[in-house]
């Protein structure tokens, strides 16, 4: 099993909602963040005073899916939280060890 955690522009967060569940994503957590990378950050006029804007508000996602799905679910949310331009975000995909359901204690694959 892989975990996906992809960090992408908010505005594109229903795009790839939609991506997902096309591929065959049975669930996503999505939580509001803050960053910056190669974007940096950016300056703001309030009050008539300038001051700097260091993190910028993000999405990150979070997707457990089978090793057979991973691709498939990296390829999605590319092509969906895709703009071409600095700040799209990043996809990180790591091992995952084990999975259980709450309520009825399936294990794994099962409980994806």
């Amino acid at each position: 099993m892989k975990m996906i955690m992809a960090v992408v522009k908010p505005f594109k967060l229903d795009d790839v909602r939609e991506a997902l569940a096309e591929a065959g994503v049975a669930g996503v957590t999505a939580t509001e963040v803050k960053g910056f990378g190669r974007q940096k950050g950016h300056t703001e006029l309030y009050r008539g005073a300038e001051y700097v804007v260091d993190f910028l508000p993000k999405i990150k996602l979070e997707v457990a899916v089978t090793d057979d799905q991973a691709d498939l679910v990296v390829e999605a949310i590319i092509k969906a939280a895709g703009t071409g331009k600095v700040g799209d975000g990043k996809i990180f995909v790591y091992d995952l060890e084990r999975a259980v359901r709450i309520r009825t204690g399936e294990l794994d694959g099962d409980a994806l």
